[in-house]
Parts: C-alpha cells; structure tokens; sequence
C-alpha cells in the first residue's frame, strides 16, 4: 500500500469517527501531495522520498507553529498545532537517535574523506539522502557540523 493510499484510509476513517484533528492534518497532507504532483514539469507520481519530505515539511511547520504560540503564551492555538504534526509523524518511518545519524555521518564523512567545514555540503546531501524521512535537517546538520569542526 503506497504512502498516498493509506492518507486516504485514514482520511476515510477519521471521517467516519468525526475526528476533526485528524481530518485537518490528513486533508492538509493530501492537498500538499496534489499541488506537488500538479506542479509543472512534475511527474504524475512522486517517488517514495518526495512523499517524506512532504510529509516531513508538514510536520516541521506544525511544530514551528506550535513553538510561536506557546512563546505567545497561547496554548489554546499550541494544541492543535502539535496534535496534527503527531498524526502526520505516524506516516513517516521511526526516527533515528542521534547516536544513530552519528554513527551514519561519521561513516559518510570517512568515505568521502571530509576535512572541515569546506566540505559540510557534500556531507549533508550524502547523509539527508541516505537518512530520509528518519533524521530531521536540523539535527543531521547539527551532528554534521560537530565532526566537521
């Protein structure tokens, strides 16, 4: 079962069970997989990667939403926010720990034969593309620059 079909199953159940939450997320995830598969020069489908970092990019914004709120003291508009980014995670594959992507980056970094900083962005398109959908940027570039320095 693809990434977009079980959306869609879940979209179908959380209309059944009335769960407006889960409704938003889902129809918010739905209609990002739409525009980038209509956008021009796109292909009809998108590969299983594209699909994460949609995915990913959605649940990134919810959580920066989130974060602006609860600064603003507003809870009431943090809740929701966060509720939607745990939906959205449950399509995307477990997190690694950083001692995890640590062990990745150190690997890549020993292939390539990284000496510093000059070569950061070499590291990080081998790592986010070896880690997708499991690590997040910023953490994998936090890592990154950490062993590179």
């Amino acid at each position: 079962m693809s990434l977009q079909e079980k959306i869609m199953s879940s979209l179908k159940d959380a209309m059944k069970a009335k769960d407006q939450t889960a409704l938003t997320a889902l129809r918010a995830v739905k209609s990002a997989i739409l525009l980038a598969q209509t956008e021009d020069g796109a292909q009809t489908e998108l590969s299983e990667e594209q699909e994460l970092k949609i995915l990913q990019k959605q649940v990134k914004q919810r959580r920066d939403s989130a974060a602006i709120y609860q600064a603003q003291g507003r809870e009431d508009l943090a809740a929701p926010e966060l509720a939607e980014a745990e939906i959205i995670s449950q399509f995307l594959p477990v997190a690694l720990s950083d001692e995890d992507v640590e062990k990745v980056v150190v690997n890549i970094i020993n292939q390539v034969g990284a000496q510093g900083m000059k070569d950061m962005g070499k590291v990080m398109g081998l790592v986010s593309k070896e880690l997708a959908g499991q690590a997040d940027g910023k953490t994998i570039s936090n890592i990154v620059k950490a062993k590179l320095s």
